[in-house]
């Protein structure tokens, strides 16, 4: 069997107000705030052009302007950058799975997904997970991580054969779901262009149809929430 095509779209999550994050999202979107020398969304445009990817599509929303004006058309990275402009064009932002079914027209039929106000400086977009997806019937594939402080509870569980499970897994425990997947459009191709709409509740019936498949990660990752929390990072981390 020939090998299946790579995958070369990506969506960046950037359309959020980052609430938590105040004062300093009040005048600059979360995604542009700066860990190690360079915003936190530079990391996964470095990142995704490393992997092979070359449209990556940019959700917005909150202060919106600013996101096209620093990243430009994604050509000093060898990207092309599409901007889905939620603000604009609705009023505000559409949620995960609303954002994704706005940026269908400009995404494959298979994508990497990843929110722009993570940092994971190891994770790496690769191209074996992405060719045994393509080839699977999964709707999603997630990457889970050890549950964090502020998420005890976690959101999802690994069956055995790697499935995720809307519950414990065979470890007996919950993942926290780390905003780094690879989805098909289908998964979001029912939600109305303008919609706000959850991904959630679509993993979740994904899972009742075992389609949704999961994988551990356990390099550095970072949900960067609070400016104490965007501090410490600055601090502490030292850039791979």
């Amino acid at each position: 069997m020939p090998a299946p095509p790579p995958i070369t779209h990506a969506i960046i999550l950037a359309a959020g107000r980052g609430e938590r994050m105040r004062p300093l999202t009040d005048q600059t979107p979360k995604p542009l705030l700066p860990v190690r020398g360079k915003p936190l969304i530079v990391w996964h445009l470095e990142a995704l052009a490393a992997a092979g990817v070359r449209q990556v599509v940019i959700n917005t929303a909150w202060l919106e302007e600013q996101i096209p004006a620093a990243l430009g058309d994604g050509s000093r990275w060898g990207l092309q950058i599409h901007y889905s402009m939620e603000g604009r064009d609705h009023g505000g932002a559409l949620e995960t799975a609303g954002g994704v079914a706005k940026a269908l027209p400009l995404l494959g039929e298979y994508f990497w997904l990843v929110s722009g106000d993570i940092y994971a400086p190891e994770f790496r977009f690769d191209a074996s997970a992405a060719a045994d997806f393509v080839r699977s019937d999964a709707l999603a594939h997630l990457w889970l991580v050890p549950n964090p402080p502020f998420h005890p509870q976690g959101d999802f569980g690994i069956a055995a054969n790697g499935l995720g499970l809307d519950g414990p897994g065979a470890d007996g425990q919950r993942w926290t779901y780390s905003n780094l997947a690879l989805l098909r459009a289908e998964l979001c191709s029912a939600v109305p262009i303008g919609r706000k709409a959850a991904l959630g509740p679509l993993l979740f019936d994904g899972m009742r149809q075992q389609r949704i498949t999961v994988s551990p990660y356990l390099g550095p990752w970072h949900n960067v929430g609070t400016p104490a929390q965007l501090a410490e990072l600055n601090q502490t981390v030292t850039a791979p």
